[in-house]
C-alpha cells in the first residue's frame, strides 16, 4: 500500500493516504491547516483553511468563511514534497491522520529539536 510518511533523516513515520497540516502562525499565532492526499508518486493539496488574516496571512479571492475559518482549495500542481521546519523556537507542526492528531515529534520518536522534516510520498521498500 501506497502512503505519506514523515521523513527526517533516518527516521521515517507512514501515515497513509491523507492527512492534515497543521501550524500556528509564529506572528499572528493563527491557525492554518492544508489537506493533502497521496497521487501517485507525489502529493496533492486539496483544502486548506485559516482561522483569521494579517501578516502575509490573507486568503485569497475565492475563499469562503464558514464556521470560523476561511476555506479555499489552492491552485498547486502535484508536490514531490513539503518541507517543514521544525525548530525549538516556535510549535511543533500537528500531522493528522483521521482523528488521530499529534505533534511532529510523537510520529517521530527521537526527533532533534532543530531540523527539517519531509511530508512526501513513502520512500520504496528495499
Amino acid at each position: 500500500m501506497s502512503a505519506i510518511c514523515l521523513v527526517a533523516g533516518l527516521l521515517v513515520a507512514p501515515l497513509g493516504e491523507a492527512v492534515t497540516l497543521q501550524w500556528t502562525h509564529s506572528i499572528q499565532k493563527t491557525l492554518w491547516a492544508e489537506d493533502y492526499r497521496l497521487q501517485g508518486d507525489a502529493l496533492r493539496l486539496t483544502a486548506a483553511r485559516v482561522l483569521g488574516t494579517g501578516a502575509g496571512m490573507e486568503p485569497p479571492p475565492d475563499a469562503v468563511y464558514r464556521d470560523g475559518a476561511w476555506h479555499y482549495t489552492p491552485a498547486l500542481p502535484a508536490l514531490p514534497k513539503v518541507t517543514l521546519r521544525h525548530s525549538p523556537y516556535v510549535a511543533p507542526h500537528t500531522v493528522c491522520v483521521g482523528a488521530d492528531c499529534r505533534p511532529l515529534p510523537a510520529w517521530l520518536p527521537g526527533l532533534p529539536g532543530d531540523t527539517t522534516v519531509d511530508l512526501q510520498p513513502c520512500p520504496p521498500q528495499p
